[in-house]
């Protein structure tokens, strides 16, 4: 889709997108709009239900005297709460009511409006990302979709005071939403097409944008001891992979970077303690918190962030065969700690183990974040609304807090206690990987990551609700959301750029 951005002006063709506010309060665009169209407007919503209530919308067709085939009111609220977030939904909205339509070109006027939360050119911009987000789609294997269902949607221009400077500002969001589209992607590829090698191969991708891809195979990780890795992919025809990525846009190229892990599970059946046949299929995504590392590298690679990050993703397939690891199997991991591993289903916890390892030990970053869909325990305690933050440091939590909220990603923060952590110790060995209760499922995970951070600061996200979305949402269309990717350039934004 084609997105622009143009001064005042009143397009000739396509669907003229203008706003109401509360109580059907006409904004200047519109109520010039309505006054061409003799109160064409005003008729319209005087015989519906649209008050001019946040998210709401009322098409109108062919209305007199314009030549546009179609105005669309949005339901703006009160202007003076109005948002980046809410200008995103609004764009992600357009999107939404115009793709079943067969409209091809959109405009959407801003000219006159009145936002005391943020800048004119910043709302537009908002509005043209929050509709490329939307136009999302994964089509890719369907070879007999109508032609009538699929969005026709084609370009979208914002119109404002401030156009040269939206375009400008619209150019680091569409950088971001790249990334966005890639993890979503890869998170949508199935088994069969992403695998450790292959997700290796579409990481090598972004060297085109300036990051360094490092690759280290099954003899290097034997090498290196990464016992907890290797132990995971043992029972695949499919070998693991640890990916590395760099990014060095600080100043200071030897400044301490900040570091992304991310879990790689491209296919997750439990292993020998095996998944239950319905909703199989699902773990497909498994390898989420991975695909958020690579489209956060590929956002930040992308709109030249100044700073210097890291980004490491542990990959394996967890599959059952006669080499496949089984339950009561002792391991040595990377750290040096020996693992004894009562559940194979609990394997993500074990690729991050090796992972998180690694990345202190080579790179002494000075915070390390690491993305997992690692407990279904999450979702029964925090649905798909939030995900769940595990910290040792406070700063950090909130660092990260914020970042999700400003776009939309929000997290809750989760307990870390010393009575949790020695539900995992073991008779046999160093730790073990489940406690053998159902209690407090992610925290327990989120211990057990803990025994292989060191003195750096670090944070642990519970992705497993937000990964995959069964219905749409204002920006997230249904399927792999990329949770996180926004959320971690946000916090190289906010924290960590010079």
């Amino acid at each position: 889709m084609k997105i622009a951005f143009a001064g005042p002006g009143v397009p000739k063709a396509g669907t003229i997108v203008v706003g109401v506010a509360d109580d059907r309060t006409l904004t200047a665009p519109a109520a010039a709009l309505d006054r061409q169209t003799g109160g064409a407007l005003t008729r319209a919503m005087t015989a519906s239900r649209f008050t001019g209530k946040r998210d709401q919308f009322l098409s109108i067709l062919a209305p007199a005297n314009l030549s546009a085939g179609r105005v669309l009111l949005a339901g703006l609220g009160k202007l003076d709460a109005v948002d980046a977030l809410q200008l995103e939904a609004l764009g992600g909205g357009v999107h939404a009511q115009l793709a079943a339509t067969g409209e091809t070109e959109a405009a959407v006027l801003l000219d006159g409006l009145d936002l005391p939360k943020i800048a004119a050119d910043r709302a537009a911009a908002a509005v043209a990302f929050g509709c490329r987000l939307r136009s999302y789609r994964f089509d890719k294997y369907r070879t007999r979709l109508e032609s009538d269902k699929k969005p026709a949607l084609a370009k979208l221009t914002v119109h404002g005071p401030a156009a040269a400077a939206a375009k400008k500002a619209f150019a680091t969001l569409d950088a971001v939403a790249d990334g966005v589209f890639e993890t979503r992607d890869l998170v949508s590829e199935p088994g069969n097409v992403v695998y450790p090698e292959t997700l290796a191969a579409q990481a090598r991708e972004l060297e085109s944008l300036g990051v360094e891809v490092e690759v280290l195979d099954e003899k290097k990780l034997q090498k290196l001891g990464a016992g907890a890795l290797l132990a995971v992919g043992r029972g695949s025809a499919r070998p693991p992979r640890l990916i590395v990525l760099r990014w060095q846009g600080a100043k200071d190229k030897d400044a301490a970077p900040v570091a992304f892990v991310g879990k790689g599970i491209t296919f997750d059946t439990g292993g020998i303690s095996i998944k239950p046949a319905g909703g199989m299929e699902d773990m497909k995504w498994d390898m989420a918190g991975a695909g958020a590392v690579i489209g956060a590298l590929k956002a930040l690679a992308g709109r030249k962030a100044k700073a210097n990050v890291v980004g490491i993703v542990a990959a394996a397939e967890n599959m059952p065969d006669g080499n496949a690891t089984r339950p009561g199997d002792i391991v040595a991991s990377l750290s040096g700690q020996t693992i004894e591993i009562n559940n194979t289903d609990a394997e993500g916890r074990l690729v991050l183990a090796d992972a998180l390892s690694y990345v202190q030990e080579r790179f002494k970053p000075s915070a390390v974040i690491d993305l997992a869909t690692l407990t279904g325990a999450i979702i029964i305690a925090l649905g798909h609304e939030q995900a769940g933050l595990f910290s040792n440091d406070d700063e950090l939590a909130a660092k990260l807090q914020a970042a999700g909220a400003a776009v939309g990603e929000r997290l809750w923060r989760m307990p870390l206690a010393d009575g949790y952590n020695k539900l995992i110790d073991s008779d046999a060995a160093d730790v073990k990987n489940i406690s053998g209760s159902r209690d407090a499922g992610s925290v327990v995970a989120a211990q057990f990551l803990q025994r292989f951070v060191k003195d750096t600061k670090w944070a642990h996200l519970d992705i497993a609700g937000m990964a995959w979305a069964t219905k749409d949402s204002a920006t997230v269309p249904k399927g792999a959301t990329a949770f996180g990717v926004r959320l971690l350039d946000r916090f190289v934004a906010d924290t960590a750029e010079t």
